[in-house]
């Protein structure tokens, strides 16, 4: 069983690798936001995985908490956000 423990966590991680690439290299805001809300949604699993793990789930609050930062950060940014293309070249 252990080994299937390995495999998901190394599939986390290369999740997390691959998804901050994103982040740094996306080519507009919505890419970028739409990899941090991957990105959330992955340390969420990896939690889980923690959680499943050690059989302790004082740590399934923070689950909770990042579901519904993730949520409201999303909508946020969602409702606020600047086009890309409305960008003057004043502003930078």
């Amino acid at each position: 069983m252990n080994v299937v423990w390995w495999v998901a966590g190394a599939m986390l991680l290369a999740a997390a690798l691959i998804t901050t690439v994103r982040v740094l290299i996306g080519p507009n805001t919505l890419d970028r936001l739409v990899a941090l809300d991957t990105l959330i949604a992955v340390a969420m699993c990896g939690l889980g995985l923690w959680v499943a793990v050690s059989l302790d789930s004082t740590v399934a609050a923070s689950i909770v908490a990042l579901t519904l930062l993730s949520f409201v950060g999303s909508v946020s940014i969602a409702r606020f956000r600047v086009r890309d293309d409305e960008v003057r070249r004043d502003d930078l």
